[in-house]
Order: C-alpha cells, then structure tokens, then sequence
C-alpha cells in the first residue's frame, strides 16, 4: 500500500513538473513572439525614417549630428553679415570668435561675404587674402553699437550693386529687430538670451559675500526675459549655439519650432588636434617641471564671471591643506584680466602664462593633462571648452545647461561640478585621484565627440545648408530645405 501511495505520488509530481514545464515553455514563446515582433516593428520604423525626406527646418536636434557634403555647391550665396565688433588678432570674445570662423570659412568655399561692422579706433583693420570677402566700415555709436542708420544704407547699397543678397546673418542683435521684420530671409544667432542668464545671476547673489551691495540684476533680467519674448517674433530664423537654449527658444520664448535651428559652435580642426611634441615643447619654454603628476589647464578671461574667485579660493585651500597636491600638481593660466595677480600669489603651483595666440593656445592645451572651466555665465557654448576636446584633452566645468547638454553630456569625456568652492574642491580632488590614465581615456573619448559635432567644417556646412535653404525658391526648396541621411 504503502508503494503504492509513494507511485501515485511520483506520478503526480511527474505530470506536475510537465504541466509547468509546458506552462513556462508558452509563457516563453508567447514573450519571445510579442518581443519579436516589436522588435520588426522597430526595424520597419526605422527603415521607413532612413527612407523618408525630412523638412531640415523641423529637425530637432543640432545640424551638427547630420552629415553635408564639403565639396563644390551648384550655387553661390551672396550674404550679408551684421557683427558689432569683428576679432583684432587673439583680442576676441565668443561671438566675435564665432562670427570669425565661420565667416571666413564661408568665404573660402567661395560664397560672397558683406561684413557690415564698427571699425576700430586704436587699431588698423585685419586684411585677409580672400577675394570674396568685403568689409563695410563705419563709426560705432557711444555704447559700441552699430548705428543702425548708418549701416542700414551700406546694406541697401550693396544690395542693389549686382545681384541684391540672398541671406542675411546678424551675431546677436547686430541687425536691430526693427530692421529685420519685415525680411523672410534673415537668420539670427544667439550667443546668450536673458532666460539663461537667470541662472548666472542667481549663482552671483549666492557666492556674493556679506560686503558687496545686493544686486538688483534678477528682477531687471526677469522683465529682460519678457522685452525679449515680445521682440525675437521679428526675426525670421533663429540659431540656438547650444541644445538647451534651442529648447528655451521654443518653449519659453514660444518661437515656432520650424524657424529655430540648433548649430553648435565649431574651432578649426586643423589648429586644434593632438601633438604630443608641441605639448613638450610648451612645457619646456614655460618652465614647466616634469616632476609634476598632474598638469591643470585654464584658458580665457580672467575675471569674476567667468568664475575665477571661486577657482582661486579652491586652489589657495587645496594648496594650504594638502602638501602631496602642491608638490605634484601645477597649474597653467591662459589669459589675461583682474585675477592675473591673485593667481601669481598663490606661488610656484600656479603658473601664469598671460594671452596666448591661438597656435600657442595649441600648445598649451597639448601641454596639460585636464582643461577646467569654472565659468559663471551660462551663456553660449564656450570656444575653449571645444579647443581641448579637439585637442584630446579631458574637461571640468560648471553644471550649466548649455554645457551638461551639448558637450560634458556623460562621464566619459570629464567632470562637472556645483558653482560652489566645496563642490569644485571635491571634483578636483577626484581628477587628482583619478589620474593620467583615466584622464588620457576621457581625452580620447573626448576627441572623438569634437570631431563628431565640434569643428569649424561641421558649423559652417551646417550653417551653409541653413542659407540655402532660407533663401531658396519654390524649385530649388526641395533641393536645400529636405534631408535623407542617417542621424549619429
């Protein structure tokens, strides 16, 4: 009996282990299938969005992700560029830089550049060896601005000489928008709106100290904000220099999104790149020793928005407290401004090194292990952030949203930190840790995401499409303003 009952009991668990066996094989299948399936369907979208034309001006993301072709155009552009202040040598901001680069990138591949801009009173005028590039000089107003007037009748006299201008380019509100209403084909790029500037003021009332008066910039940025919202309508296309202000474009300042476009800045690739002998060289004209383990990077103005209080704070604590990171870490400061002395004061672990010009700054960057930017302006896409990466060198910055979503998008090419001396501290402390090692392969890493998005080539192909397209007419729109291509 007793057999019997332990047989029936076998059996059962045998026609258990069945069931369930069969059970969990359907369960599988049946997954398996509806995963299958969604992974066709996946495909066949994806196949369908490879095969599909898109309108260019509806794309989303920055142009500098599509590929256009470097060669020879079927068509030559007659533009007209509004600039406040063009570059004096290495004396250059960022929209001056910008409108450098790719200006004269434009007129190389042979399109006709009117550059309609101040000249200048303590120096003469750069002269450059392209023979479709023209300068229209005139008088800036008392605030530095060009006379609208003035200008305005340069333009309209150019533009009824030959064939009148296809495109119209204006840096910023060098074209004040009372001009530009009225014209379908102007383009507006922005190197800074009131919106992202909110931030940098909020940062400067928090690191303000108990001795400077209360700034009152937040209220006026907010009613900024507002003079802005109501005048950008009046321009007809607009160029964003970074993913986030290109999202603020839209939702915020509620701008169609088929009239704003997103072209990340570009540096020359030929200039920027790795070259490990000119790195040596540097460091060998400056004096710097080779004992040190870790060589820090620093490029631009030195003043107080760019964040340098809070860099000198840092260091002067780091090298107070910790006698290994004096001794092996130096710093190398490129630029020029306010807190050049501070920086000397903090002794033989700072190395000040004055303005660079732009094939010295290749050296330099060539010569440091890591380039930090501490800036507290978060406006535009900082050139010197694109140098480095171009030049194979990791990056440290400020947790600014023009920076964490177009360039320090992830670990793996560097360190982003607070604008507070704690945070900066504690980032610095994990460089230092880290090492040349993990820093040479965020370097790389690094160089591969410029050359992906971030050179000159890039930009002003980009910006060429954008041209073309704007001042296309209803036979060539398909032509210029339609894109077929996979997106990286």
């Amino acid at each position: 009996m007793a057999r019997d009952q332990a047989t029936i009991f076998s059996f059962r668990c045998f026609c258990f282990n069945i069931f369930f066996l069969s059970a969990f094989s359907s369960i599988l299948l049946f997954i398996w299938s509806q995963y299958a399936g969604l992974f066709d369907l996946q495909n066949q979208i994806t196949l369908q969005n490879q095969n599909q034309f898109i309108n260019i001006l509806s794309f989303p993301s920055a142009w500098n992700h599509l590929s256009f072709p470097s060669g020879p155009l079927p068509k030559l552009l007659k533009i007209a560029l509004f600039v406040k202040k063009w570059p004096q040598k290495h004396l250059a901001g960022g929209l001056e830089r910008h409108a450098l680069i790719l200006h004269l990138a434009l007129a190389k591949r042979g399109h006709e550049l009117h550059i309609f801009t101040t000249s200048s009173l303590n120096s003469s005028f750069p002269s450059y060896p392209i023979g479709t590039l023209y300068f229209h000089l005139s008088k800036p107003t008392a605030a530095g601005y060009l006379d609208q007037a003035i200008v305005w009748k340069q333009f309209q006299s150019q533009n009824s000489t030959g064939k009148p201008f296809d495109v119209i380019h204006t840096e910023s509100v060098g074209l004040m928008h009372t001009r530009s209403r009225n014209l379908t084909n102007v383009a507006v790029t922005w190197h800074g709106i009131a919106y992202e500037s909110i931030h940098s003021d909020i940062i400067q009332e928090l690191l303000r100290t108990p001795k400077e008066p209360v700034a009152y910039a937040l209220t006026q940025r907010a009613m900024k904000v507002v003079e802005e919202v109501k005048f950008f309508p009046r321009y007809a296309h607009h160029v964003a220099t970074s993913d986030h202000v290109g999202d603020v474009l839209k939702r915020i300042y509620m701008i169609p999104e088929e009239r704003v476009h997103i072209i990340l800045n570009g540096v020359d690739e030929e200039i920027f790149k790795p070259n490990a002998a000119m790195g040596k060289d540097f460091k060998k004209k400056f004096g710097v020793p080779y004992s040190k383990t870790l060589v820090l990077g620093i490029a631009g103005r030195l003043v107080k928005d760019k964040g340098h209080p809070l860099m000198f704070e840092a260091l002067l604590q780091m090298l107070k407290e910790n006698d290994s990171f004096r001794e092996n870490v130096i710093v190398l400061v490129a630029g020029d401004g306010p807190w050049s002395d501070r920086y000397k004061g903090l002794g033989a672990s700072v190395l000040v090194l004055g303005t660079l010009e732009p094939a010295q700054l290749a050296s330099f960057y060539n010569a440091i292990d890591i380039f930090l930017n501490p800036t507290l302006r978060a406006q535009g896409l900082d050139h010197t952030l694109l140098e480095a990466m171009l030049s194979g060198k990791p990056l440290m910055a400020t947790r600014l949203a023009s920076i964490t979503g177009s360039v320090i998008v992830g670990t793996e090419m560097g360190y982003t930190f607070s604008p507070t001396v704690a945070s900066l501290k504690a980032v610095l402390y994990r460089v230092w840790h880290d090492g040349r090692g993990v820093l040479k392969r965020k370097g790389q890493f690094a160089r591969q995401r410029g050359l992906q998005l971030f050179t000159a080539t890039k930009m002003a192909t980009a910006y060429e499409r954008l041209f073309l397209c704007i001042s296309s007419d209803g036979e060539s729109w398909d032509s210029y303003c339609t894109y077929q291509s996979s997106f990286h």
